[in-house]
């Protein structure tokens, strides 16, 4: 074996994940010899491997491997979040063959391995979502009194503005409900029930004379729960960053299985906040996931039962037939824009 025979490339990214170069890694071979792939049993989702098969059932039955969880484009590795996956792609102990794809032709927003540099230019330009305009300058769309008896779009975008009150109270003092379309339903200033103690204006810019002819507090928390029900027992899905303060400090209540959350942005406008998670939501919802329809093999015949893996004979089936009873934990945003559930 010659000089550097051992040496191979492993691509280096900066801190925001962007490609720098190349450096050269030596590898040094095992000194222990591996046991032959076909003695041990490995998980098709996360190829974790196993030397007994019972191990790799309970592996997977913990795992909740499914369609929903992000795959890397090169390897179709199952990661179980999407920081996770860019640690495999794009990390300090990230998989050489892979990061060298992914430096070459991978998206560092939303990390998808392109089939040529043309469409990976082509993709960033739709990719990267651009800066809604600010509330000031956008018209309403309706009033929010028809929008109470519409019931065409089924998703709503809430941004609250806080500033401070007494003993670090957050205080709701604007809020903006927008729809799919971008438009708005209802904005409005907010009376805050208590003195507010800081205004907090080079974030917020609010000031007391934006206050001063606001929409009490009691009546914002009434005008709300009437646009998200409109008359119906099923309310729509509710869009937002930290949707869990902004209903707290209204003190309104909402079914946790139609919040959709934890989705940010910077500067404390409603308008751009509320946008903002609309977009990264419809972003969320169009993922590409496959339908599991329903066929006579061992695992698709459990698609029903309410937990597959108590069901089902394991011993009897092969390691893809288990991929195919696992389920997800969660319920993915994807599933809001599909007709029928999984």
């Amino acid at each position: 074996m010659g000089e550097g025979d051992n040496n191979v490339k492993r691509p280096v990214f900066s801190k925001n994940f962007r490609f720098i170069g190349y450096q050269n890694v030596e590898v040094e071979p095992s000194e222990i010899p591996l046991q032959p792939l076909s003695t041990r049993h490995k998980c098709p989702a996360c190829y974790k491997q196993c030397k007994e098969k019972d191990h790799i059932i309970e592996h997977m039955r913990k795992s909740h491997h499914s369609v929903h969880d992000p795959k890397c484009g090169v390897c179709n590795k199952h990661c179980k979040s999407f920081e996770s996956l860019r640690e495999h792609i794009a990390g300090p102990l990230a998989k050489v063959s892979c990061s060298s794809v992914f430096a070459e032709r991978g998206c560092i927003l939303c990390l998808k391995i392109c089939s040529s540099m043309d469409s990976l230019n082509e993709h960033k330009e739709t990719c990267r979502l651009t800066t809604p305009q600010p509330i000031e300058t956008v018209e309403m769309h309706r009033s929010a009194d028809k929008m109470i008896n519409i019931r065409g779009k089924e998703v709503v975008a809430i941004g609250c503005v806080m500033v401070g009150g007494g003993w670090s109270q957050e205080l709701c003092a604007r809020v903006c409900l927008v729809d799919e379309d971008e438009k708005i339903i209802f904005q409005t200033y907010v009376l805050p029930p208590t003195p507010v103690a800081n205004y907090r204006y080079e974030i917020t810019g609010i000031t007391e004379k934006n206050l001063q002819n606001a929409m009490p507090w009691d009546e914002v928390r009434e005008r709300i729960p009437q646009i998200l029900y409109s008359g119906e027992p099923i309310g729509r899905v509710l869009v937002g960053h930290n949707l869990e303060t902004n209903l707290r400090c209204l003190k309104l209540s909402y079914l946790d299985h139609l919040q959709r959350y934890d989705i940010h942005v910077g500067f404390h406008d409603p308008y751009q906040d509320a946008v903002s998670a609309m977009r990264l939501y419809k972003r969320m919802c169009s993922q590409d996931h496959p339908m599991v329809r329903v066929s006579n093999s061992p695992g698709q015949r459990f698609i029903g039962c309410s937990d597959p893996w108590t069901s089902v004979a394991h011993e009897r089936m092969t390691i893809e037939e288990l991929l195919a009873i696992s389920r997800a934990n969660y319920e993915c945003w994807c599933l809001d824009s599909q007709e029928s559930n999984y």
